[in-house]
C-alpha cells in the first residue's frame, strides 16, 4: 500500500516538474531562429535623399485615480481610489516604466511618438526610427522589421527608444509587482503598427536633400550629471539637419545627446517624453515669449536619440538646471525644469548649425553600412527569473544566451554607432579604471576607447538600438561584492540592471571590429 501511494505521488511530482519545465522552455524559446542581421554595404558617392515622419503612439488612459498618500503607487489600502472611465467595473492601469513598480498613469501630458528618418543614396536606404519608450526588446523589434514592406527596399532598419522613464512599460519589469508584467499587448501592437506607419510615411516623403551636420562638445555639460564614479560624461550634442534641395525648407532634424530622460522623476504620474518633448518642439516650432522670439525653429520633423547614458547620466531632482533666458534655477523635479533643459539643448543645437564654424554641408556622399548579430550570456539571475516567469518576454538563442545586434554606418564623413544598451561613457571616450575593491582583479579591458576607432569628428553614438539589454558596465569596474569601490557603502547602481559582467567586453570587442571595417 505504501509503495503504491509512493509511486502515485512520485508520478504526480514528475508530471508537475515536466509541466514547469515545459512552461519555462516555452517562455524562453527562440522567437526568431532565422534572425541574421549581418549586413555589409558600401556604395559609391551619389546624390542624397531624406524623408521624415512622425506617428502618434500615445495610449488611451481609460481610468484616472487619486493618489491619497502621494507615494506614486496605487494601493486601495492607502485610500487610493480610481474613476472607472470606460465603465467596465475595474481599474485598467497603464503601468509607467522606469522607476518603482505599481505606478499607473493618471493621464497624458504630451503625445508619444514613433519618428523616422530615412536616408537614401541612389538605390540604397537606411531607416532610423525612435520611439518614446523606456526600451523595446530585440524580439519585438525583429517582429516589426520582418513586417517592413519589401517593396520599400530598405537595406537596414534601426529602431531605438528615447528611454523616457515616464512612458508605458514595453519591457515587462514595471507592472503591479516585480512578479507581473507591465506590458499591455494591445498597446505593444499599437507601437509596432506606429513604427511601421512611420517608416512607410518617411519613405513616401523622400526628397532630394542637403545635409548639414554640427556638434557642440561642451555646451550642454551643465545640463547632465554623472551619478557614479569615475566621473566621465559624453555631454556633446550631435545634430543633423536635412534640407529640401529644391524648396530650401527643413525636412527634418536628428538630435543626439547622452542623458536619461527622467527629469520628471518617480512621482510624476503623467505620460510624457520628458525633456526630449521640449527639444523636439523647440527645434520644429521655436519658442516665443510674448512678442519676443527666444528660439527660431527650423521646421520639419525633429527626432531625439540618446547616447552613452550609462554610469549613470541623469538629472536628479536636486541637480540645478538654470531657466532658459530667465533668472531661475530649478532644484526640484517639474515640467518647468524639463522644459528649461529641453529648450537649452535645442538652442545649442540650432546654434551648432547656424552660427557654429565647426559644421559641414553636403548633398552627395558615400553610404557604408555594417551590422552584426551576436550572442550575449544572460548571467543576471533576476533577468533569468523574469524571462522564465514570462514577466519579460524574451527568448534565448542558445542555452541562457540572448541574441542582439550592433551597427556602424557612415554617411560621407559622418559616423553613426548603434549599440543595444546603456553604454558607460568611459568605454566610448576613455577613462575606464581599475578601482580598489573591484570584483574582478584585472586591468581595464575596454581600451582604447571606441571613439579612437572613429576617424571623423562628427560621430553620432546611439544606445538602446534594436534592443534594450540594460547597462554596459566596464568589467574592471564591476562591483556587486564588498568591499565596494570608490568608498561606496553599498553596491553601486548599474549591475542590477545589466545582463552580466561579460556584456561590455563582448560588445566592446565586436563594436571595435565593426568600426575597423
Amino acid at each position: 500500500m505504501f509503495l503504491k501511494w509512493f509511486y502515485r505521488i512520485s508520478a504526480f511530482l514528475v508530471f508537475i516538474l515536466l509541466l514547469i519545465l515545459v512552461r519555462f522552455g516555452w517562455a524562453i524559446r527562440d522567437r526568431h531562429p532565422d534572425a541574421d542581421m549581418n549586413v555589409h554595404i558600401e556604395t559609391e558617392e551619389d546624390f542624397l535623399q531624406a524623408g521624415f515622419a512622425s506617428v502618434d503612439i500615445t495610449p488611451q488612459v481609460p481610468d484616472t485615480w487619486i493618489d491619497k498618500n502621494e507615494d506614486a503607487q496605487y494601493d486601495p489600502k492607502d485610500g487610493d481610489t480610481f474613476t472607472d472611465g470606460n465603465g467596465n467595473g475595474k481599474f485598467d492601469p497603464v503601468w509607467m516604466a522606469g522607476f518603482q513598480n505599481n505606478r499607473p498613469a493618471m493621464g497624458v501630458h504630451d503625445p508619444l511618438w514613433a519618428r523616422t528618418m530615412i536616408i537614401a543614396n541612389g538605390k540604397h536606404k537606411i531607416a532610423l526610427t525612435v520611439i518614446d519608450a523606456i526600451g523595446f526588446g530585440a524580439d519585438d523589434i525583429l517582429t516589426v522589421k520582418k513586417m517592413v514592406p519589401t517593396k520599400l527596399n530598405i537595406d537596414y532598419v534601426v529602431i531605438m527608444s528615447t528611454h523616457s522613464h515616464e512612458t508605458p512599460d514595453l519591457v515587462g519589469l514595471w507592472g503591479k509587482s516585480p512578479f507581473s508584467s507591465g506590458v499591455d499587448n494591445t498597446y505593444k501592437k499599437q507601437v509596432q503598427e506606429g513604427i511601421l506607419q512611420s517608416i512607410s510615411q518617411a519613405h513616401r516623403h523622400l526628397r532630394p536633400a542637403i545635409f548639414r551636420v554640427g556638434h557642440d562638445l561642451t555646451g550642454a555639460a551643465n545640463l547632465v550629471e554623472d551619478s557614479r564614479e569615475p566621473i566621465v560624461m559624453d555631454p556633446r550634442i550631435n545634430i543633423l539637419q536635412a534640407i529640401d534641395a529644391e524648396m530650401d525648407t527643413t525636412l527634418g532634424v536628428f538630435f543626439n545627446w547622452s542623458n536619461h530622460p527622467e527629469t520628471l522623476w518617480n512621482k510624476n504620474l503623467y505620460l510624457t517624453a520628458d525633456f526630449p518633448y521640449y527639444v523636439r518642439e523647440a527645434l520644429e516650432k521655436g519658442l516665443k515669449k510674448g512678442d519676443s522670439t527666444l528660439i527660431k525653429g527650423l521646421g520639419g520633423t525633429a527626432i531625439f536619440s540618446i547616447g552613452a547614458i550609462g554610469g549613470l547620466m541623469t538629472t536628479r531632482p536636486d541637480f540645478p538646471i538654470p531657466g532658459f533666458k530667465e533668472d531661475t534655477v530649478y532644484l526640484e523635479a517639474s515640467f518647468d525644469k524639463a522644459a528649461a533643459q529641453g529648450y537649452q539643448l535645442a538652442a545649442l543645437g540650432i546654434q551648432c548649425l547656424e552660427k557654429g564654424t565647426d559644421n559641414v554641408t553636403f548633398s552627395k556622399a558615400k553610404l557604408k553600412i555594417n551590422a552584426k548579430t551576436l550572442e550575449l550570456p544572460l548571467k543576471n539571475p533576476l533577468y533569468r527569473l523574469a524571462a522564465f516567469m514570462g514577466v519579460v518576454q524574451r527568448g534565448t538563442s542558445s542555452w541562457i544566451n540572448i541574441r542582439t545586434e550592433i551597427a556602424a554606418w557612415q554617411l560621407g564623413d559622418v559616423h553613426f554607432l548603434h549599440y543595444p544598451g546603456e553604454l558607460y561613457p568611459e568605454i566610448l571616450n576613455g577613462g575606464v579604471e581599475k578601482p580598489k575593491g573591484q570584483d574582478y582583479n584585472m586591468a581595464p579591458f575596454e581600451t582604447p576607447p571606441l571613439r579612437s576607432y572613429i576617424s571623423s569628428k562628427y560621430s553620432f553614438t546611439m544606445g538602446l538600438s534594436n534592443d534594450m539589454i540594460g547597462y554596459l558596465v566596464p568589467k574592471s569596474q564591476w562591483d556587486e561584492k564588498p568591499p565596494f569601490t570608490y568608498t561606496f557603502k553599498d553596491a553601486p547602481y548599474g549591475e542590477i540592471n545589466s545582463l552580466g559582467p561579460e556584456t561590455a567586453p563582448i560588445l566592446y570587442k565586436a563594436m571595435k571590429e565593426l568600426l575597423k571595417k
